[in-house]
């Protein structure tokens, strides 16, 4: 692999200068108030990012992974009822830990390449007429297929169904990349990392929680020590932590949370929404399709492209990475070997996103299959030049 090339992975994104400059800093006492001077505004800034006035921030050294454990430890108890969709692995992922700390989890099986089936969990929540399901997990962009899901969706389908249910959502791959509305879907508790939107690397876990969860968290007995609430809260009415804290990656934190904020919320959107629409172009001109079944669950951080019936789409990933330098996405769980992803979030350019299709390209040419040399670079060419950064500000 090559340092110089970005990658083109669904997280860890490319990290900007900037960042790595900031997370490499001096060894500071993290018990003394220079360390608040880095954790306060970082939780501000995360809240600002949630678009949120609300939501108590949380910032774990951990991953999303340690975020949804957070998320459930804190509120829930042994045998709760849990209501989860699967439609693709990371979805699947949270599933396999709910059920491994004895929760009951009510599994909706649906397709991989389709979003969340709100009407369905509408359906389950009116007839749990005794509240035994406590928590919905809802993965707002299920990084393996591509597909963006609908949570306000799901928080109406809470609404109407009169369900107290707390609502989860994994943001990991959304949040800092694409909309998300913390207060206006009514989500209590939302879990997102370091290493996507955020542009750094992994290290962090970063959670949001409703005073809904709040309340929840006092009630909730499942075991917890390493990711207790009040115990981090506690830490922070000091400026300080249980235990020692990432510095380093809290002050790039902090500092990526100034960059999306600087550049402005929306047009980070839209920057991304602008670059995976050129990657979906070439992906057309290429006659290839997407995992995603339909242009309102597209993702806007990731596509998932499918290859022909009977070709490997790992090889295209393994050739990428061995013959050119750059890295793409493997396909996971049941679209392993059928899939290849590009990831397009985080610190990502026009410009940048083009050498990505070139070398996917090239890649399929020299694997034989029948993709015409500049034929999905022409496409997001044509893209990129009448819906550039400057004319897309102008519009709005």
């Amino acid at each position: 692999m090559s340092f110089q090339n970005p990658v083109f992975i669904p997280g860890p994104t490319n990290i900007p200068e900037r960042l790595r400059k900031a997370c490499d800093m001096p060894t500071i006492d993290h018990r003394s108030p220079l360390f608040g001077q880095i954790l306060h505004p970082a939780r501000a800034g995360v809240q600002a990012v949630l678009k949120s006035e609300t939501a108590e921030v949380f910032i774990f050294p951990s991953t999303g992974t340690g975020g949804w454990e957070t998320a459930l430890t804190n509120t829930l108890s042994a045998g709760d009822g849990v209501l989860a969709a699967r439609n693709g692995m990371f979805s699947h992922r949270w599933i396999d830990m709910c059920q491994r700390h004895g929760l009951a989890v009510e599994v909706v099986e649906t397709p991989w390449g389709e979003g969340l089936p709100a009407d369905r969990y509408e359906e389950i929540l009116t007839a749990d007429t005794e509240h035994r399901i406590k928590a919905v997990l809802a993965t707002h962009n299920e990084t393996a297929t591509g597909v963006r899901s609908d949570i306000a969706a799901v928080r109406r389908a809470l609404d109407k169904a009169g369900h107290p249910a707390l609502l989860f959502v994994d943001g990991v791959s959304s949040i800092g990349s694409m909309d998300f509305r913390f207060d206006d879907w009514g989500v209590d508790v939302a879990v997102t990392g370091s290493q996507k939107g955020f542009m750094l690397p992994a290290g962090l876990a970063i959670v949001g929680f409703s005073p809904k969860a709040m309340e929840a968290t006092r009630t909730g007995t499942l075991p917890r020590t390493f990711f207790d609430v009040h115990d981090m809260a506690r830490g922070y009415a000091n400026s300080a932590y249980p235990y020692t804290p990432a510095v380093g990656l809290m002050n790039g934190l902090n500092e990526a949370c100034g960059m999306l904020l600087d550049e402005g919320l929306e047009n980070v959107f839209a920057r991304h929404h602008r670059i995976a629409e050129g990657v979906r172009a070439a992906v057309r001109a290429w006659g290839l399709d997407l995992c995603a079944a339909s242009p309102d669950v597209y993702s806007d951080t990731v596509s998932a492209i499918r290859t022909p019936e009977g070709f490997n789409a790992t090889d295209i990933v393994t050739h990428a990475a061995s013959k050119y330098g750059v890295a793409f996405g493997v396909g996971l769980g049941e679209v392993a070997g059928k899939v290849f992803r590009i990831g397009h979030l985080g610190s990502l350019t026009d410009v940048m996103t083009l050498s990505g299709i070139a070398t996917a390209e090239m890649c399929m040419a020299d694997l034989g299959l029948d993709v015409p040399l500049g034929s999905g670079v022409a496409a997001a060419q044509a893209y990129f030049r009448s819906h550039s950064a400057a004319s897309v500000l102008k519009a709005a």
